[in-house]
């Protein structure tokens, strides 16, 4: 038996940070923080905090790095998603014991790759072909080095995630698999032709949903 996975963070992508950063402060009334630099992938983010633990990421492709030589995760080398942006497209859970959770996922989202960012590190699913899984209902899995978590030096926002809610063509194996790690109340999926995913969040001003 896995310890139960749980929430992490939205990712919200967009063709540039700035536009991004414009899009959320919009949306939700907080300008999104720089963080920094991912080398491996050729992207940059911002984020906002949700709270203890839990963020907002926002990500676009670094106009300043190196093409890598793989496809970026987040599906951001596809032309179909760069024109739609930006957009709330995925949600990360946190585990534990990512080889593990992993394996009972019984879905295939990526092997485990370690990640850097200035001086946090991590390991991450990420799929060959930089797709989201289940495209974006189901979550990438992350496990965090040395207890150290982004969220936690980020200045209080006022923001908190109300309800995480996804829509897919085949809701009872993504339901199955997010039972498997312990997520089946984190997030509501229903049927949908289209996969889909929406987040409702809190803010000074009212519930937003992205």
């Amino acid at each position: 038996m896995i310890t139960p996975a749980a929430f992490d963070h939205l990712v919200v992508a967009a063709a540039t940070l700035e536009e991004g950063e414009a899009y959320l402060e919009q949306r939700l009334g907080v300008r999104a923080l720089r963080g920094g630099k991912h080398v491996a992938m050729g992207t940059h983010n911002s984020l906002i905090s949700l709270g203890a633990k839990r963020y907002i990421e926002l990500i676009a492709i670094d106009p300043d790095a190196s093409t890598p030589g793989r496809a970026r995760w987040f599906a951001l080398d596809t032309t179909a998603l760069q024109s739609t942006l930006p957009r709330l497209i995925h949600w990360v859970a946190r585990t534990d014991d990512i080889d593990a959770a992993r394996q009972a996922l019984a879905i295939d989202t990526g092997a485990v790759h370690a990640m850097t960012r200035g001086s946090f590190e991590w390991r991450i699913t990420v799929p060959a072909d930089g797709a989201l899984p289940a495209a974006g209902v189901l979550p990438t899995l992350i496990q965090w080095g040395d207890g150290r978590h982004p969220a936690d030096g980020l200045p209080h926002s006022g923001l908190r995630l109300l309800a995480l809610a996804g829509a897919h063509p085949n809701p009872g194996v993504i339901r199955s698999a997010l039972a498997a790690l312990g997520l089946g109340e984190t997030i509501k999926v229903t049927y949908g032709m289209q996969p889909r995913l929406v987040a409702m969040v809190q803010t000074p001003h009212g519930p937003v949903n992205l």
